[in-house]
């Protein structure tokens, strides 16, 4: 159930999307040469293919934080509250990390494997929405806001859903891959 307007999740609209994401993921990695991937992107410090795997990492990344949702969703308010400022203290190791693991995932991966790792995880994901109950898209969890842009202090499990096309659709913007252009 929404939060905002009471009304029933639309999980066709989220797997509408989940499912536009894979097919453009394929379409880059797939039309994208080598000349491409090495390219510098726009606004970022990654080449084409560092950033093609952080755009899959928002994905791969959803499912542990819906665990954590579920389990913070039970604990007193406050429990998540002090988790998320503490996150949110450690900021600058989360962002040296969130640099440095495409830097060394994308040259290990390579363009056919982060393609197979996408679908796989969607379609997890197509698998988890199908399970999720009404009341179970209404709890959620305080987040740490200044990890990324398109956490919201406060997440419940819908908005959780949503989180990685948003994340996705930012950085595919920054990409200078031929095909993009």
């Amino acid at each position: 159930m929404s939060v905002v307007t009471g009304e029933p999740v639309n999980r066709q609209a989220i797997h509408d999307d989940l499912e536009r994401a894979r097919t453009a993921f394929r379409h880059l990695v797939g039309t994208a040469t080598e000349k491409d991937l090495r390219r510098r992107t726009e606004g970022t410090r990654w080449t084409n293919d560092q950033l093609l795997f952080h755009m899959l990492f928002g994905y791969i990344l959803t499912r542990p934080l819906l665990f954590l949702m579920r389990v913070f969703a039970r604990l007193p308010n406050g429990v998540g509250r002090a988790f998320a400022a503490a996150l949110n203290a450690a900021t600058r190791p989360f962002h040296v990390v969130n640099y440095l693991a495409p830097v060394g995932a994308a040259g290990l991966l390579g363009p056919r494997r982060m393609a197979s790792i996408f679908d796989r995880v969607v379609d997890d994901l197509h698998r988890r929405l199908d399970a999720e109950t009404e009341t179970g898209f209404a709890r959620g969890m305080h987040y740490p806001t200044r990890w990324d842009p398109f956490f919201n202090e406060f997440m419940t499990v819908a908005d959780l859903y949503r989180y990685p096309n948003l994340h996705f659709d930012f950085h595919r913007r920054q990409l200078t891959l031929t095909a993009v252009r």
